[in-house]
């Protein structure tokens, strides 16, 4: 064996050796480390569980709640039946506790001081990313931006939510519920009442509630993109349930091809849309009162302004953002909306959720909040409907429905703790909260002219997650003309 040949194959050991710790460390070394590391400063933590962590636990347990459901009247079964992964860390360790995603640690925080601390802080605390495979097709524009990236994005898409922009789309907010309620006067006018599963019906009324908002006169051609996109979201859970292989997004499974052509679609028809809303504003030709359009010129504003193109947003940035109008947009108004109408189908004690169970964070560096010090690149989490349970900061009746609570305001209800953010708080409050807030209002006020309605004895009570709070089997009511 030659000199040539001798390195080749020491450098290739070396390559191996080198691989293998960087393995070795990742999925073992560095998780032990940390765990001696946050046990020390008083987090429960059970044992690091190699490579897996507790990912066979949590979809066990996901996987149960799914295969049942719970009485309605009984409050204690709800976090149970949510959060229970969750609840029995909190449960078995207090309010500090870690569980494991893999083989990366997560610290769950439930202090309000803390939680302020950390959501007012924009830079040394980013959005934990997705598995490669969401981050290359389900790519959340603004909410994946980080620091300054995220400043300049913001500034830009933050007309298109001003209130006065919002008021003057009313009109697309009335007309779309008004198709709804319409062809709800139709099943009721033979007998004056029927049952009927709304949960179909508020999806499809907050998708053609975005489709027109943000797309205005191609309208017809955003409910298309929007019918893709939801056929994108459910590949989307199925990917984000399933353990992620690294490289296995580059493999041709048939979800994987089906993800890829979808996302090309949805870009083209996009591009095209944005294309011919270009050419519609430099002829000085049509609305622009849509989210689209509104981006657009501001976009172009930013341009005169600082005389630099480098500010401005890319055609593939505004494709992104529009994707995010869809999924930010529709899944939380119409999670929101379904629940607003099952609780007042009950009329009587019961709970409220939220879209989202809970926010999530990652350390950019190490660091120091409150009382604890945490390492740069650890994963947090703000467990939100733990905290809106939590009867040492909402006292004996947290799990009751009482909105009463609220009618001196949110500050008075919290005794001014950050103990109740549903949109979330801080400089990333969620751009779309006013959005959605006028969307249900208008929605309601609209159904409670035309109908009363109450929960039918077939309304099976299974809260479920997927991405948001949804009811899992729907949500069957009886609807009386009033």
């Amino acid at each position: 064996m030659d000199a040539s040949t001798n390195t080749v194959v020491i450098s290739c050991a070396i390559v191996v050796v080198v691989c293998a710790w960087k393995i070795l460390n990742m999925v073992w070394v560095r998780p032990k480390k940390l765990e001696k590391y946050l046990r020390n400063q008083g987090f429960g933590v059970n044992k690091y569980k190699f490579f897996f962590g507790d990912v066979k636990e949590l979809d066990m347990l996901v996987q149960k709640s799914k295969s049942k459901h719970i009485n309605i009247d009984d409050e204690t079964e709800v976090l149970p039946h949510i959060e229970a992964f969750n609840l029995q860390y909190l449960q078995k360790y207090g309010k500090s506790f870690i569980t494991w995603i893999g083989w990366n640690p997560r610290v769950n925080i439930m202090d309000p001081a803390i939680i302020n601390e950390l959501l007012m802080n924009l830079y040394d605390f980013h959005k934990l990313r997705p598995n490669p495979m969401l981050e290359k097709f389900l790519k959340p524009g603004l909410v994946s931006l980080e620091g300054d990236q995220w400043t300049k994005r913001r500034k830009l898409i933050n007309p298109a939510f001003h209130v006065d922009k919002l008021k003057n789309m009313v009109p697309a907010f009335h007309l779309s519920c008004n198709e709804m309620i319409e062809k709800w006067e139709k099943l009721v006018s033979l007998n004056g009442s029927c049952e009927l599963d709304v949960w179909p019906h508020i999806q499809a009324v907050t998708s053609d509630v975005i489709s027109r908002t943000a797309f205005g006169s191609s309208y017809e051609e955003g409910i298309q993109i929007f019918e893709l996109l939801k056929e994108q979201g459910v590949l989307a859970m199925e990917t984000l349930n399933s353990f992620y292989i690294p490289g296995s997004r580059f493999l041709p499974t048939k979800r994987n091809m089906r993800m890829k052509a979808i996302d090309n679609e949805v870009k083209s028809s996009i591009r095209s849309i944005i294309h011919n809303k270009l050419k519609a504003m430099k002829a000085g030709e049509g609305s622009n009162d849509d989210l689209l359009g509104i981006l657009l010129e501001s976009n172009n504003k930013l341009v005169e302004q600082d005389q630099n193109k480098s500010h401005q947003m890319t055609i593939d940035e505004v494709i992104e953002e529009c994707k995010l109008f869809y999924f930010a947009g529709q899944i939380t108004t119409s999670s929101l909306l379904v629940w607003t109408m099952i609780l007042l189908s009950k009329h009587q004690e019961w709970q409220l959720y939220p879209p989202f169970t809970q926010l999530t964070r990652k350390a950019a560096k190490d660091i120091t909040l409150g009382r604890l010090s945490l390492p740069a690149g650890i994963e947090i989490a703000l467990p939100i409907i733990l905290l809106h349970y939590d009867e040492q900061l909402w006292g004996s009746d947290a799990n009751k429905f009482k909105p009463e609570r609220f009618s001196e305001g949110i500050s008075k209800a919290t005794k001014k703790q950050l103990i109740y953010f549903p949109f979330g708080w801080g400089p990333r409050i969620c751009i779309g909260q006013n959005f959605a807030l006028l969307e249900v209002k208008i929605a309601i006020a609209m159904i409670l002219q035309k109908f009363s309605f109450e929960l039918s004895q077939s309304y099976v009570h299974a809260p479920n997650i997927l991405l948001v709070v949804i009811p899992q089997h729907g949500a069957q009511l009886i609807l009386h003309k009033l």
